[in-house]
């Protein structure tokens, strides 16, 4: 039976071309490349991926995310716009009557056609008298841009008997400030509350009529609440919060999952109850974030609001709905999770073990606490372009003006007269392929991490397997000089192609069944009728088959991982090694990888969970809850600094997680291939493995009756 396990005798001592023996196996002999066909196709990807980006840099402007366009298709804030709009970030609609015809459900006319100027600050009615604001000074309005500024953008005084008649006729270039207006989004929110002095004052100049109607901030609070300025605002705080994501998406996690690996290297027997404990301390400290910015504990839920506050206007935005809705989800999440905690004390109890063989492994090969410092650095500076990309494609639209048939006039003082030709306002057009080139930008950054993850997790497994088998009989191990830039050497050199391979499959069926998702929840299927249920049944269960399928190949890729790391086989091939050597020890393998499963898994929910509570402190403060780099909602800096926390935690833990696995399987080779006895594990592996194999039997098999005497 010896050296006839799933691998043959390719592992362990391996005869060279010299018919010798050599120690270290095929660890560091007869590699060759594998699967290049798909390191091909990979780097295709990249060059598709850098031609999608420079779309995006050519004609996206991340400003379009945050602030509105005026009349003349100009974005609020735009330095380079005619005129100058440097500080002029929020959009102001001039007439009333337009804003409520936009209103109107039979009207042709919408809000996007109505004029709107760039401001910067929102106008408020007068107490005593009547104020205006005045278009853009150009052509006999020889004033400069400060100085309208200055005078609250009111020139009136200054206008011929030709310029004031067309003001009271509502078409310019100035305009009477009627509604009270608060800046809602960086857009000028008009509220349907007339100042009667400022209205007395318009009516005794002779102006028309204007409508004063609930529809005058409807019109406007629908445009600003729609689904696209929701999405829009998200993208844009990302944007914003780019110091947030940096500490607490970056330096943050870093900090953590460095502390816990010398943690688990000295103080072993502790750090399962320490990273349990305090996973449940910050589920709770997270949830609790919510419910206060919800609104449900105290009053400091989040305001849409920016600036000061209106003293009798609450702007109710989606995002105070989505943050209660994510209140009541991580209300479930909580409680499921300390139930969990409780339930897993045993098992942890059973685990420690494993981990204090782990911790000696490390300890050896000292390199792997600092090895993930070199995907870290290479995810960070790979996340900063793709993001800083991502920005530029959402943004890639044209600005173009909208085709309508509206019947609007207003004054143009270039021309030096009332124009009713190209009334209609401007817009922001997606085209479908925008659509595809963001789908195809966000596939290639979750496949590039899919695949950084891969190779730094390889690189560990191919250290972790030149520790383990250069050993001897005396089990003393001879460590070769740096391991882990020797097995970063050979993923270079021979496997690069086969990790591709595995993390694509990974991201496709990620992709696959995020695709399905979003189906189902376009599609609602509902009704009580014979064929709705049946349509349910096969939708939810080809949902719950997908995520299995999608665990499966995450599980294989792990383990083919190490394979392709020892052996230098191309994926499949190693997958079907590591399938074959876990089949026939699941006992084992079963037991030990509770701390894959729980411990490790409870670790980066822990850095990922700081992470996205020190982005809500940070988000908290001053500078994000006003003026320009208020963010709309933390709901996504919070959550990207989430996701930033759990890869980096993952990339770190990755040195634990498949240490444990490489170990477990290198043993269980070893065991088949030397008639049960494992050949070259250390003896506190020994020790440990060998424990938990007969406490395994003595759990399968029950009690053993007394020997008689």
């Amino acid at each position: 039976m010896g050296g006839k396990g799933p691998l043959g005798s390719v592992i362990g001592r391996y005869p060279s071309s010299d018919g010798t023996k050599k120690l270290g196996g095929i660890v560091s002999n007869n590699r060759k490349c594998r699967d290049v066909g798909f390191l091909v196709f990979f780097f295709a990807f990249w060059v598709a991926m850098i031609v999608n980006s420079s779309f995006g840099f050519n004609r996206g402007n991340p400003l379009r995310l945050t602030y509105g366009l005026d009349y003349k298709g100009n974005i609020c804030g735009d330095r380079h716009a005619d005129p100058n709009l440097r500080e002029l970030e929020l959009r102001y609609w001039l007439s009333p009557n337009q804003v409520y015809e936009s209103g109107l459900k039979d009207s042709q006319f919408k809000l996007s056609d109505a004029r709107t100027i760039c401001l910067l600050d929102c106008p408020a009615p007068s107490e005593d008298s009547l104020n205006w604001v005045c278009d853009y000074p150009e052509g006999d309005i020889r004033i400069s841009m400060d100085d309208w500024i200055d005078r609250n953008y009111d020139y009136f005084e200054f206008l011929t008997p030709e310029m004031r008649n067309s003001s009271l006729q509502l078409q310019g270039p100035c305009y009477p400030v009627i509604f009270p207006s608060v800046n809602v989004y960086w857009s000028c929110q008009l509220i349907a509350r007339a100042s009667n002095m400022s209205l007395r004052h318009w009516q005794q100049m002779g102006g028309v009529q204007i409508n004063d109607n609930i529809l005058i901030d409807r019109s406007i609070h629908r445009a600003i609440n729609a689904q696209s300025s929701v999405l829009k605002r998200y993208m844009a705080d990302v944007g914003k919060s780019w110091p947030v994501l940096i500490v607490c998406g970056g330096l943050l996690p870093l900090f953590l999952s460095a502390i816990w690996l010398l943690l688990i290297r000295h103080f072993v027997a502790a750090m399962p109850w320490i990273t349990v404990a305090l996973f449940n301390i910050l589920i709770v400290s997270v949830t609790m974030f919510y419910y206060l910015k919800a609104g449900w504990i105290g009053n400091n839920a989040i305001s849409p609001v920016i600036g000061e506050a209106d003293p009798y206007y609450h702007a109710s935005g989606r995002e105070l709905h989505h943050m209660r809705a994510i209140a009541v989800l991580m209300t479930f999440v909580m409680v499921l999770c300390v139930i969990a905690s409780i339930a897993i004390a045993r098992r942890i109890l059973m685990a420690t073990s494993v981990l204090k063989a782990t911790a000696k492994v490390i300890g050896e090969v000292r390199a792997l606490i600092i090895f993930p410092t070199v995907p870290y650095a290479i995810l960070a500076v790979f996340y900063m372009l793709w993001l800083l990309a991502a920005l530029y494609l959402f943004s890639s639209g044209r600005v173009m003006q909208n085709d309508c048939n509206s019947n609007c006039c207003a004054y143009n003082l270039a021309l030096k007269k009332v124009s009713c030709d190209q009334c209609c306002g401007y817009s922001i057009r997606y085209t479908p392929h925008i659509a595809i080139a963001v789908l195809f930008h966000l596939f290639g950054g979750y496949w590039a991490t899919q695949f950084i993850g891969a190779c730094s997790a390889t690189v560990i497994a191919g250290s972790v397997a030149s520790y383990y088998w250069t050993g001897c009989e005396t089990s003393q191990p001879k460590v070769p000089f740096l391991p882990v830039f020797s097995s970063m050497n050979r993923l270079i050199r021979y496997s690069l192609g086969s990790v591709a391979l595995g993390s694509i499959l990974v991201s496709l069926v990620e992709s696959f069944r995020f695709m399905l998702e979003s189906f189902r929840r376009k599609l609602k299927v509902t009704g009580s009728s014979t064929d709705a249920w049946i349509g349910k049944a096969a939708f939810h269960s080809s949902r719950f088959s997908l995520k299995f399928i999608e665990w499966t190949i995450r599980s294989i890729n792990r383990n083919a991982y190490i394979m392709i790391a020892a052996t230098g086989k191309g994926f499949f091939r190693s997958s079907e090694i590591a399938t074959e050597l876990i089949y026939s020890n699941i006992t084992r393998i079963g037991r030990v990888n509770v701390v894959g499963d729980v411990v490790l898994s409870l670790g980066k929910l822990c850095v990922s969970l700081s992470s996205a509570l020190f982005a809500f402190l940070m988000l908290d403060t001053h500078k994000y809850r006003s003026a320009h780099d208020k963010v709309s909602s933390p709901i996504f800096p919070v959550t990207v600094c989430w996701f930033l926390g759990y890869v980096v935690a993952s990339l770190f833990f990755a040195v634990v997680e498949m240490s444990i696995d490489t170990i477990i399987l290198s043993f269980c080779q070893d065991t088949e291939e030397h008639q049960g006895t494992a050949h070259y594990a250390p003896p506190l592996l020994m020790e440990t493995l060998n424990d938990d194999q007969d406490e395994t039997q003595r759990l399968t098999q029950g009690p053993i009756s007394a020997a008689p005497k």
